[in-house]
């Protein structure tokens, strides 16, 4: 019909020869699930011209790239990216984690239920007579579970696989040796799973081992395991005896929690808190190097013959958190304003997702002005609290509350919410598979040791280049002290003093019986610039912080007392958007009435700190001058400087610069140089982030707002906000959500 048109045409359906090659390289290793080849598509296109329907209309003279209208001229906008993944539709299974190829892993799924108690969990009281057993030992006692090969400090992390160990999977726990054998059976070797030794030294009494993080000898804390061949109204005495903190919750008040699996089938019954005569206390034994703490507890199993779970704290692992990713995926609703996608991938190969969450704005301008929120969870991977926040806000921020809406409208919200998955899937309590305390390393140059932190801090740093980021904040648990707080990071700008405390003191008033402004610091410790809150801040993010969530409970109002649950720590999540409404109302007043009760607590803290001088100062006109860390105490965290330096398998590397002249001492900085410049050949090649798919499935439950706690009495005059003018969400380009590192 048009001949020199059709010639023209033929000559653009020829195949790209570099989309071509990524067709078929992204297909052999199973990331594309497109046609077997682009031949076939091609040809299809070339019948197409040969018809007479071919007009100027046709696909074939648009961009692959853009989307337009059907007159083929306005409103063109970005097509979504391809979807590559194919682990999250609802016809695939999830992807499953990557273990180390040293670490074996049972072939069962452990699954808990969600439960939430009738009745407050109150701490437990100690009484004087607590028992300190005695630990004796294997050479006393009869070794029932060890793990036969733990990476330890003189190994380092080389490769993963799925299932982790090739091979058989070795029986660990002892034979019985009739019905009437009561030995309890032990297992950790499970997602999240920790537990080393298992040593019976009487009938119904056991000495525990925990595992180091592995590739290190220390951060021994978070346990987790499972127990079978149980006994009812036997009362049974467990003793972990390797843990290192001198100091501890359960000196305290604090319990372990149990798990039944017969009382989660027939009743509903989840974890729960549990245990009696609870001690914490320093063992006998001295190996010369440093000293460890001894937690003992008494128990009696509900039921004979059920398998029962203990824990550290509540559970959240990787699987936990694809499960919930994949309802998010496959809902067509959240999908519309919750974009998944992979921010990369980590040492052993696990993918590191980022979500970002907003409403599609209406015109590129209004997208532009979109201040940004970051939110991340898990760097510390024992740290279980911090998921069980983050799914909280998660839950309210993705349903259909007009807060929410209204929140999604105003924000742009990246969140990665399990920083280190590695460690998170094998068990550790700090550290990731390069054996150091990601937290530490947040100006890392190392992009191959340490990809999630090098990855998120470039993705904040572009973040910032396009917009301003209104709150950074780090999701945390703290096994010393009890409630949840905040760490922040002094302001010198005398045009924002005492700004970065105004979040706090609002998030303080809107959950008064979980969080506690008092426990708050603000001070920048040297130890602590490699943290993310002080990166970050450093960066330019003036609300830069750390959520510290207890181990334990709460010493405030209506809950004090009583261990917190996974609810009550899902209901910080929603008190943390519900803030953010009122950090951001346009009525300054609540802002304005925070930073003047802001000033009168500082006057009161410098007079106090004074008086313990023995000094006696007039004030008046000058204490505004005074520098707010003279008056701060550190914020007496974690030992976890200690894993601090360069990733273990590079510590050779280090050895052999250092020892080329004995006369000088590299700096960190100049010793990072000289190995990234020696290890250069060794480099993998940065591979592109891959996009995860969306599979449309209904949510039936897409609101899960929690009903808020005792409030102060202030308005909820928020953005003046008319929902019932927007249109479908859909058809907005929201062009600031594709720009991903």
């Amino acid at each position: 019909m048009f001949p020199a048109l059709e010639t023209e045409l033929k000559q653009q359906t020829l195949p790209d020869p570099y989309e071509d090659f990524m067709y078929h390289h992204l297909q052999y290793y199973g990331y594309f699930k497109g046609p077997t080849c682009l031949s076939s598509t091609v040809h299809r296109q070339i019948e197409a011209v040969n018809r007479d329907s071919l007009m100027l209309s046709s696909p074939l003279l648009k961009s692959r790239q853009l989307l337009h209208d059907d007159l083929g001229e306005v409103n063109a906008r970005p097509r979504e990216p391809r979807d590559l993944f194919a682990f999250f539709s609802s016809s695939e299974p999830l992807q499953a984690p990557r273990w180390p190829i040293e670490c074996e892993v049972i072939k069962e799924n452990i699954h808990h239920i969600e439960w939430v108690p009738p009745q407050p969990e109150y701490f437990y009281q100690p009484t004087g007579n607590e028992k300190l057993p005695e630990i004796v030992g294997e050479e006393k006692g009869t070794v029932v579970y060890q793990l036969d090969s733990v990476p330890s400090e003189d190994s380092y992390f080389t490769s993963s696989r799925v299932g982790g160990k090739r091979g058989i999977i070795k029986e660990l726990a002892v034979t019985l040796q009739g019905p009437e054998d009561n030995t309890l059976l032990f297992e950790s070797r499970f997602e999240s799973g920790n537990l080393q030794k298992a040593v019976r030294v009487n009938t119904y009494e056991y000495e525990l081992t925990l595992r180091t993080d592995l590739y290190t000898n220390k951060h021994t804390q978070w346990f987790y395991f499972r127990v079978q061949n149980t006994r009812k109204d036997v009362t049974y005495r467990f003793t972990i005896v390797n843990l290192l903190k001198p100091k501890s919750l359960y000196t305290i008040g604090m319990k372990p929690l149990m798990y039944s699996q017969l009382d989660a089938s027939t009743h509903s019954i989840g974890w729960r808190r549990e245990g009696d005569e609870i001690r914490y206390y320093r063992n006998n034994t001295d190996d010369g190097q440093q000293p460890f703490y001894c937690l003992t507890w008494t128990i009696q199993f509900p039921h004979d013959q059920d398998t029962c779970f203990f824990a550290h704290f509540y559970p959240y692992t990787y699987t936990d958190l694809q499960c919930f990713l994949l309802s998010v995926a496959n809902s067509p609703v959240q999908s519309q304003f919750c974009k998944l996608r992979t921010l990369c991938r980590s040492l052993a190969g696990n993918t590191i997702y980022l979500l970002t969450i907003t409403n599609p704005a209406r015109t590129p301008q209004e997208a532009a002005a979109k201040k940004a929120v970051v939110l991340t969870a898990r760097v510390h991977p024992g740290e279980s609290n911090g998921s069980w926040i983050m799914k909280g806000f998660l839950d309210f921020i993705l349903s259909n509350s007009p807060d929410a809406q209204l929140l999604r409208d105003i924000f742009i919200f990246k969140v990665v919410p399990m920083l280190n998955p590695d460690g998170v899937i094998v068990g550790n309590y700090r550290c990731s598979l390069a054996g150091r305390d990601l937290n530490r390393h947040y100006k890392t140059i190392l992009k191959e040791s340490f990809p999630c932190i090098w990855h998120t801090r470039n993705m904040i740093k572009r973040l910032l280049e396009e917009r301003e980021v209104l709150l950074y904040c780090d999701f945390h648990g703290h096994s010393r002290k009890n409630n949840i707080f905040l760490y922040g990071c002094n302001n010198n700008d005398r045009k924002f003093w005492l700004h970065e405390r105004v979040f706090p003191l609002m998030l303080s008033k809107n959950a008064p019986d979980k969080f506690s402004f008092h426990s708050c610091n603000f001070k920048v410790q040297k130890c602590k610039e490699g943290t993310g809150r002080v990166v970050m801040w450093r960066m330019g993010i003036l609300n830069s912080y750390t959520m510290e969530s207890t181990f334990g409970g709460s010493t405030l109002g209506n809950k004090r007392d009583t261990h917190f649950t996974p609810e009550d720590l899902k209901s910080l999540g929603y008190h943390v958007c519900d803030t953010l409404l009122d950090f951001c109302d346009p009525d300054r007043t609540k802002f304005m009435q925070c930073l003047a009760e802001l000033k009168e607590l500082l006057q009161q803290e410098i007079h106090k700190k004074f008086n313990e001088l023995g000094q006696d100062m007039d004030l008046e006109g000058s204490w505004s001058d005074i520098s707010l860390s003279d008056i701060e105490s550190s914020t007496s965290g974690s030992d976890s400087s200690l894993s601090d330096g360069l990733p273990v398998h590079l510590l050779n590397t280090a050895d052999e610069l250092n020892g080329r002249d004995k006369g000088t001492s590299l700096g960190p900085s100049k010793m990072t140089t000289l190995i990234l410049t020696k290890n250069k050949e060794r480099m993998q090649r940065e591979k592109p982030g891959f996009t995860v798919s969306c599979s449309p499935k209904r949510n039936t439950n897409p609101s899960q707002e929690p009903a808020p706690d005792t409030k102060p009495n202030w308005s909820r005059n928020r953005y003046p906000a008319t929902k019932g003018g927007r249109t479908t969400a859909v058809v907005y380009p929201s062009l600031h959500i594709y720009t991903y590192p």
